[in-house]
């Protein structure tokens, strides 16, 4: 089985947000997969994703510190700025975070660790929706 879905996330503002409920939400056809795989791929330059803890609000923020202290803004290395100085300093970072994640399903879930989330990584500071192409494929589970 197979299914391919695109959402769209609301814009949000520079740092490390969970969006694992929004993934699993927008794709019901999950609870349909015994054992499959999900692919998400955020189709933008600026921004994008990893896996990591959800369970404190402390690592999110410590994310970004670490993320804008590495890639500065104000580097005068910069030449690309055709929008901003936060233009190249996100493509960075985007870079080397990615644009796509792999997550096992199981049994109709996905199937994360304990502390596991999806974050969408926004690296602008004003940024406008986001969009996700999810696909899911997988052996189907048996009917009950």
């Amino acid at each position: 089985m197979w299914t391919q879905r695109e959402v769209q996330l609301s814009g949000r503002s520079r740092g490390f947000h969970v969006i694992t409920e929004e993934v699993v939400d927008a794709l019901p056809e999950l609870a349909s997969v015994e054992v499959g795989l999900l692919h998400v791929f955020i189709r933008h330059t600026s921004a994008s994703l990893t896996l990591n803890e959800n369970a404190s609000a402390a690592v999110l923020h410590d994310f970004r510190s670490w993320f804008d202290d590495a890639v500065p803004e104000d580097a005068p290395y910069w030449t690309h700025r055709a929008e901003g100085s936060e233009d190249m300093p996100a493509h960075v970072k985007s870079s080397l975070l990615g644009s796509s994640l792999f997550a096992p399903i199981a049994q109709g879930r996905l199937a994360l660790g304990t502390w596991q989330g999806i974050y969408l990584c926004e690296h602008r500071d004003d940024a406008g929706p986001r969009t996700l192409t999810l696909t899911a494929w997988g052996e189907e589970r048996p009917e009950a």
